[in-house]
C-alpha cells in the first residue's frame, strides 16, 4: 500500500450482524456514498477485536500498540472512474487510549470514544472462549463467543465474505464532504461458533436509533481470525 499511515493486526474479531431498516441508516450516510445491500438485506453490524502491533508511519508508540476496540458499523458503496469501491461507515468506535481516540477523530473525522475496556482470550481443549468488555456511565458491557479451533475458508459469494472484505474507512464531514481512507488485508478466515453472548447497552452506546438492537436477534455471528492490516492516508472529496 502506498502511504501507509497505520500498520497493525486486527486479531480475534467477533462480529455480530443484524438486519437494519435502510431508513434508520441514511441520515449517516457520507456524500455520495449508497448502502451496500447483500441479497436484499441492509447490514449493521457490532465488532470486538484486538489492536495488536501497531505502527504510525512504521514507529511505535509507547503505550499504544496493543488495546480492545468495539465498533457499530454499517456498508456503503462510492463508485469512482466506473468502479465501486466497498466500504464501512462508523457509528461509533470505542478504544481504551485517548491519544487514539485525538488522531482518529482530528485527521481521519472519525467517532471515536474513549472508556475503561477489557478482554478474555481463553482456550480448553478443542475450544475457544474470545470476549470483549467496555464499561459506559459505570456499567460493564460485553460481547462474547464460544468457537471452535479449526481455521475454514469463506465461501465465494458468503454473507461472511460480504460482512469482512469492505476496504476502505467512509465518514459524513457534512452534507457535501466525505472523508476516505483504505484498509487493506488479505482473505480472512472464520471459526465455526457453538455460541455466544451480548450484554450491551445499545442506547447508551449508540443512542436512542439504535435502542431496538437490545432485544433484536442477530441474523448472524461471525469469528474471524485477523490478520495484519494496513490504513492510508485519508483524503476528501
Amino acid at each position: 500500500m502506498k502511504n501507509t499511515f497505520l500498520s497493525a493486526e486486527w486479531r480475534k474479531l467477533i462480529l455480530v450482524n443484524y438486519s437494519i431498516d435502510q431508513a434508520l441508516l441514511r441520515p449517516y450516510l457520507p456524500f455520495k456514498t449508497e448502502l451496500d445491500i447483500w441479497n436484499d438485506t441492509c447490514y449493521a453490524s457490532l465488532v470486538g477485536f484486538k489492536f495488536m502491533n501497531i505502527k504510525i508511519k512504521g514507529i511505535h508508540v509507547p503505550l499504544h500498540t496493543t488495546f480492545e476496540e468495539v465498533n457499530l458499523r454499517f456498508y456503503v458503496r462510492y463508485k469512482e472512474h466506473g468502479e465501486w469501491k466497498r466500504g464501512a461507515v462508523f457509528i461509533q468506535e470505542i478504544v481504551p487510549k485517548r491519544a487514539v481516540t485525538w488522531v482518529a477523530n482530528l485527521l481521519f473525522s472519525e467517532h471515536y470514544m474513549t472508556l475503561p475496556m477489557a478482554h478474555n482470550w481463553e482456550q480448553q481443549n478443542n475450544r475457544q472462549c474470545i470476549a470483549y468488555y467496555w464499561k459506559k456511565n459505570n456499567v460493564w458491557n460485553s460481547m462474547s463467543v464460544d468457537a471452535g479451533l479449526q481455521l475454514l475458508d469463506m465461501p465465494d459469494g458468503s454473507e461472511e465474505e460480504f460482512i469482512t472484505e469492505h476496504y476502505f474507512g467512509y465518514t459524513r464531514i457534512n452534507d457535501k464532504c466525505t472523508s476516505e481512507y483504505s484498509v487493506e488485508h488479505p482473505r480472512w478466515q472464520v471459526y465455526e461458533i457453538a455460541d455466544f453472548a451480548l450484554d450491551v447497552n445499545f442506547r447508551d452506546n449508540y443512542g436512542a436509533p439504535f435502542e431496538f438492537l437490545k432485544t433484536e436477534e442477530p441474523k448472524s455471528v461471525f469469528l474471524a481470525e485477523g490478520s495484519t492490516v494496513g490504513i492510508g492516508d485519508g483524503r476528501r472529496f
